[in-house]
Order: structure tokens, then sequence, then C-alpha cells
């Protein structure tokens, strides 16, 4: 879901073993067997909120590689990363790859919208076993897709064996869960944001734990990716800071994260908590998201990069 969003982005459904997109980590993800063809409008949303996010990192890769050849958006769900690489690499070929078809035909819309077709193009399939029908890419793009692959470090080693000599693996997992409300909200008992983030953390190690060949990995990325034959080269955190108050849109998408927060979370909440998350989404209530004026967007994002030797 990459949308990268999504969902997860709630990022992003992505190939997703199973991006988008957030995107866990400063997004909320759906449920393992989510409908992620019925996602594409909620995925997009969370890529136009999040998209300085996203012009700060593909600057950094500019600066990294000026000019790729070709670039994978591995997970692209409905392009909306695509359609910002490609545009930020005019000589690039880029190739959007998804599971899902309803996303895909998004994401080709979204090329043909931009006159960017077919210089950016589509391709159905499965992470990670797309990887190896691919020509070698001088750029793959993971974005909060990986996590909904079972095996994280086998879907790594083909991702590396996918990259040209000298390519670069860009992959966005990690960082700080998103927070929107201040600690007091004014009911309910204060502290509520912290107990969401707990309890979406509980969501994603049950995700995690029911995907198909699901291992547990150390989430050392930087590891990983060196045993994997790439020259690890570090990570960067880039921050989203959308102070109060927010744009509709921006207000829009927070409202849809709790809801969606809600209905795959709530079973690790309390009975009172519950109740605060059904009184903040009553769009009549003036103390609910829609209506209060210190709703916020706070959250990073962490960018591991590494280069096939």
């Amino acid at each position: 879901m990459n949308g990268h969003a999504h969902a997860h982005d709630p990022h992003r459904p992505g190939s997703h073993g199973a991006r988008d997109h957030d995107e866990r980590h400063g997004h909320l993800h759906v449920h393992a067997h989510a409908d992620w063809n019925a996602m594409g409008d909620a995925i997009e949303q969370r890529a136009a909120v999040y998209a300085p996010l996203y012009t700060q990192i593909i600057a950094d890769l500019r600066e990294r590689r000026p000019s790729p050849r070709s670039i994978v958006d591995a997970g692209s769900g409905p392009g909306v990363i695509s359609r910002m690489l490609a545009e930020a690499f005019p000589d690039a070929e880029v190739l959007a790859l998804d599971s899902a078809p309803a996303l895909l035909e998004r994401a080709e819309r979204r090329a043909r919208d931009a006159g960017l077709w077919p210089r950016l193009r589509t391709r159905h399939g499965e992470l990670p076993h797309t990887f190896s029908e691919l020509e070698p890419a001088d750029v793959i793009w993971l974005g909060q897709s990986l996590h909904h692959v079972g095996d994280q470090r086998a879907a790594l080693a083909e991702a590396a064996r996918a990259l040209a000599p000298g390519g670069l693996l860009v992959l966005l997992e990690g960082g700080l869960p998103a927070r929107y409300l201040p600690r007091d909200i004014g009911f309910g008992r204060p502290g509520l944001q912290a107990r969401l983030t707990v309890a979406q953390e509980e969501w994603f190690a049950a995700m995690r734990a029911g995907l198909p060949g699901a291992q547990a990995e150390v989430e050392d990325w930087g590891a990983l990716l060196t045993d994997t034959g790439l020259r690890f080269e570090g990570s960067r955190s880039y921050l989203l800071d959308l102070s109060a108050p927010v744009s509709a849109e921006v207000r829009e998408h927070i409202v849809a994260t709790f809801a969606r927060l809600r209905d795959v979370a709530g079973e690790y909440l309390d009975a009172d908590d519950r109740a605060t998350l059904e009184r903040l989404l009553d769009p009549d209530d003036p103390a609910g998201l829609r209506n209060r004026p210190d709703v916020f967007l706070l959250t990073a994002q962490t960018v591991h990069i590494a280069v096939r030797p």
C-alpha cells in the first residue's frame, strides 16, 4: 500500500506478500486479510497528507542517485509514490508493482493523467516472488510493504538480487507512531494516545504472526540488509509535523485513521477507552475529532539505505 499509503498507512497495501501506501509506526495498519482493492480512496488520502515527508525522502534519494535508469516501487498501491518518483527522475523507467489489480488500475490512470505513461507502468505481482522475474533495477523502493511479508529476511534477499550492480535499496520501515491529540483531551482518562499506540502494537504483532511463513526477526534493518550481501549505508528519520489547526484534508485523514483503529485494534482497549474513541468519532460532538481545534499530526518515518556492491 504504498500510498504508499497505505491504511499505512492505513499505507498502503502494496504487494504486501499479500505497502501501502501506511503505512505501523506512523500509520495504522489494516487486517492482514483486508480488501486492499476497496481501500484506494483511504490510501490516496493518506499519501496526499504525507506528501511533504515523501518529498524529503525523494530529494535525498536524488542526491545519492541523480539519474537512475530504472526504479521499482515494490508494493506501490495506487501509485502515488510511483508518480512522485517518475516526476523526480524524468529519465527513469518506473515500475509500480502490486498485488491488488484495482489499485494498479488507479496507478495506471494516475500515470496517464500525468502524461507519464508508459515511462511509469504497472505490473501485477506478489512480494517477494516477482522480484526474480524483473530486469535488474537501479533503485528498489520498499515503502512500508516489507512488514506485510511473512519472511522479511528472505524478501530482502530477493530484493537484493533484483538490484543491478551499484543499485540502491530504499527501505521505509520503523520510525515513530503518529500522534494526533494532547495527553489530556478533556474527557476520558488522560493518556489515550499512548494506550492507542500500545493497542496498535498488539494488533501489529498478531497480524505479523498470522502471515503465511511468518518468521520472527529482530528489527535491526542494517544487520538484515548486510546479511543479504548489500552494503548498508545508514538510516535517517524524516519528520512530518502538521500543527494545529490542521487542514480539512488532514482532519479527514485523522478521522479515518481513528475509525480504522477502532475497528482493528479496539479489542485491545478497555471499555472506557472504546467509549472515548466513539465520542471522538461522533461528528456532532463539539469535542470530537471533526470539531476540536487541537488536533495535529506528528510522526517520523525511518529510511534505511543499502547498495549492491
